[in-house]
């Protein structure tokens, strides 16, 4: 028996407020198949639905579900589908879940999916217990089928960050996309430097660095001497010539 999810307040958003704004440059644009007419604008709405769930970091020629696309593009799939196909694949899963603790994933999909920041710590703690107890393909699902999507989003339309720029501020809220891929906990387990911190590891740290003792010690003086002995016959026969012919 899963647990059912955790009940939490909302807080006072922008995007929970109806605004009355005209639409302008700054506004985000909305992708929708209802009027994605040419082969261009349904190129375009893919696009936006990969920028939207990848983020521009992520996409990559080799994160692409060409199967879902091919869906989508034959009518097979709505919007929502595809959007669901695309945050179910193994590549959101590797390059988001897997590098990242239940609390801070929970964020990035409401921010990537919802459109929207967390209203508290409430809100990312209730959607933890569902990703931890249901597993991650049906948190996806209750996200898109949630009665918040249907009402912001629908089948037709990608999901898109809701009212982020407000007429009346001289700054809208930050983009999601600044929110780096993984946190701090994942950071902390890469590979360290082992050269010390106060300084930059550059190209030639993985090299020895001099020293004219070890030089001494572990050079092969029998080679040195005849690469002296050697030198030192070409400037004297160099000598010579320079004398003959002046």
């Amino acid at each position: 028996m899963s647990i059912p999810l955790l009940e939490y307040n909302p807080t006072s958003q922008n995007q929970r407020v109806i605004g009355f704004e005209v639409p302008g440059d700054e506004n985000p644009r909305i992708y929708s198949m209802e009027t994605a007419q040419a082969p261009e604008d349904l190129d375009a709405l893919i696009n936006a639905a990969y920028r939207q769930v990848f983020h521009e970091q992520q996409m990559l020629q080799s994160n692409r579900q060409t199967t879902l696309e091919s869906q989508l593009r034959a009518g097979h799939l709505t919007v929502r589908d595809f959007i669901r196909g695309l945050a179910s694949s193994d590549a959101f899963r590797r390059l988001n879940y897997d590098v990242n603790n239940n609390y801070r994933f929970v964020e990035m999909c409401i921010q990537r999916i919802l459109g929207r920041s967390i209203y508290n710590n409430r809100e990312r703690l209730a959607w933890s217990v569902v990703l931890a107890t249901q597993g991650l393909n049906s948190f996806l699902g209750t996200l898109i089928s949630s009665a918040e999507y249907e009402a912001a989003f629908g089948d037709a339309i990608v999901p898109f960050q809701r009212r982020r720029v407000l007429p009346q501020h001289n700054k809208g809220e930050q983009p999601f996309e600044r929110m780096a891929r993984y946190g701090i906990d994942y950071r902390d387990r890469l590979p360290t430097p082992t050269l010390s911190a106060s300084r930059q590891v550059g190209l030639f740290d993985a090299f020895e660095p001099f020293s004219f003792g070890v030089f001494i010690k572990r050079s092969n003086w029998p080679m040195v001497s005849a690469l002296l002995v050697s030198l030192l016959g070409i400037i004297v026969f160099m000598l010579l010539i320079a004398t003959i012919s002046s």
